[in-house]
């Protein structure tokens, strides 16, 4: 089997990885060579390792970072992990068998011991029939929603919660109006309200995107993101960034103005996606899941799709026992030198990239 592994930052491997996507029958977005740029930082390689099977092919896209925390003690740019950005990934697969998924990852690991990898985290595609099983162990973290599209409007509309068809009717009477923006011409609206309500979370820092993040989605990603708007006397009350798939579509970034929730806009909001989802061809719609299991955010989104329950799995695996030990003993190391009380979390893999206390 054939490894390439194709650089998104590399002119040629950019246009070789967009016409690999282009002519893949799901174009699965989270595969896409600028989604995986948006989140490599200056120093990852954004990348996919890609291979012809007898039928099909195994395209793996994947961020390369170096290790290279002055407390670990490693020579600076020799060691890697690996990671997948934000949403949903692993090495996507058409009509591949296990003789040959086997052969990918043997081939797989040999990149990796090229490139010294440490350790690899994955963030899985919910659907295991269009993903390949990663090689190391797979953990179900938590449930995510998943709405079914190739129902009828009637049907869906019964499936919803009593509370969903109450607040929608709600929205409507109260002359809520719902705005398909393909071309982001309503950004600022959009992080207006975005911005805000991640206020009002307490979010985490790596929630707050900067408007750059967004207009190289709009630049990069055309026809593969939409954004929803629901309006109130002309003004935007909520709004969302839908991602897009030949056969799914995702709900991936959103909020809604505190004063407006009385109006109940965005119940009418997700309702609107659905219906314009399954026009467009969409098998599915992903609201994904909570924070934590069964918080009020995971439960507002089952509220759309009872019986839409898709566990969720996080793939992670040790390539390198000796440096991996030996970077998560340096990292407790340098946790306890500035806190004696501090413990850390065996739970965070990788171990070594775990939150640190401040020092005293």
């Amino acid at each position: 089997m054939r490894l390439e592994i194709l650089d998104a930052r590399r002119p040629a491997d950019d246009e070789r990885w967009r016409a690999l996507h282009r002519d893949w029958d799901r174009r699965e977005v989270f595969a896409h060579p600028a989604y995986l740029r948006l989140f490599a930082g200056p120093q990852d390689e954004p990348l996919a390792a890609y291979a012809r099977t007898e039928r099909g092919f195994v395209l793996y896209p994947f961020l390369l970072r170096p290790v290279d925390a002055p407390h670990l003690g490693l020579p600076p740019g020799r060691y890697h992990d690996i990671t997948s950005p934000y949403g949903y990934g692993g090495a996507f697969q058409e009509d591949t068998d296990e003789r040959e998924a086997k052969e990918f990852w043997e081939s797989f690991d040999a990149f990796c011991a090229r490139r010294h990898v440490v350790s690899e985290v994955t963030r899985l595609s919910l659907f295991e029939d269009e993903r390949l099983s990663p090689p190391g162990p797979v953990q179900e973290k938590q449930l995510n929603v998943v709405r079914d599209l190739r129902t009828s409007d009637e049907d869906m509309w019964r499936e919803f919660d009593h509370k969903v068809r109450k607040n929608v009717n709600k929205a409507r009477r109260n002359g809520v109006t719902v705005e398909v923006d393909l071309d982001g011409a309503r950004l600022d609206d959009f992080l207006g309200i975005y911005e805000s309500t991640m206020d009002r979370r307490a979010a985490a820092s790596g929630y707050y995107f900067p408007r750059d993040f967004f207009a190289q989605i709009i630049d990069g990603l055309p026809g593969q993101f939409a954004f929803f708007h629901a309006f109130h006397e002309g003004k935007v009350i909520s709004t969302e960034l839908v991602l897009v798939s030949a056969l799914s579509i995702y709900s991936y970034l959103g909020g809604t103005d505190q004063a407006a929730f009385d109006l109940r806009p965005n119940d009418l909001l997700k309702v609107e996606i659905c219906r314009w989802g399954r026009t467009q061809g969409r098998t599915r719609f992903v609201l994904g899941g909570g924070y934590a299991p069964d918080d009020g955010i995971f439960r507002y989104k089952r509220a759309f799709a009872p019986r839409g329950l898709v566990p969720f799995h996080l793939g992670t695996r040790v390539i390198d026992e000796q440096i991996y030990g030996r970077l998560c003993s340096a990292h407790r190391q340098e946790g306890m030198r500035r806190d004696p009380a501090w413990s850390g979390s065996s739970e965070f893999f990788p171990e070594y990239r775990g939150t640190l206390p401040s020092p005293r």
